[in-house]
């Protein structure tokens, strides 16, 4: 078990909450159908690849944060500031790259449903997850994080 005076004790692990997100929308769609996109665009298509993106970006940011020698699961202590891969653009592309997958499973299924999870989802990431990390980084390591979130954006 690990030690959650070394962690940023989130509120709920990021997995979880976007699992939560994305079972509530297409269980909404499956009870009341609301299809968004017009039937000329190949949906499931155009949803596949802005969530095989999405993909790519948690996998480049996974890979970036564990050759660094830091720690993903927010469980566990993070270990030092990654600047490095995505983490030069945004303080968070393992949750952006979460919210453009939520994105791509909406069009690809073409549902409203999911697009409207989006707002809570998005809620719990940024004030129940970001906000703790980013106090528990400024607590860790001070002044070398407050550098790196003055030159680097939360989120774009």
């Amino acid at each position: 078990m690990s030690d959650l005076t070394d962690t940023a004790n989130v509120i709920i692990r990021p997995p979880i909450a976007w699992a939560l997100a994305v079972f509530a929308g297409l269980a909404l769609q499956w009870v009341v159908s609301l299809p968004f996109m017009p039937a000329s665009v190949p949906a499931g298509w155009v949803g596949g690849m802005v969530f095989v993106l999405a993909l790519a970006l948690v996998a480049w940011a996974i890979v970036t944060i564990t050759r660094a020698g830091s720690n993903v699961p927010t469980s566990m202590p993070t270990t030092t500031i990654v600047q490095t891969g995505p983490y030069r653009f945004t303080r968070n592309p393992i949750y952006l790259g979460m919210f453009l997958g939520l994105v791509g499973l909406a069009i690809a299924f073409d549902s409203l449903w999911l697009p409207g999870t989006l707002v809570p989802f998005a809620l719990v990431i940024r004030y129940g997850v970001v906000a703790r990390e980013e106090a528990y980084l400024e607590r860790k390591f001070g002044d070398a994080y407050r550098h790196y979130r003055a030159h680097v954006r939360r989120w774009l």
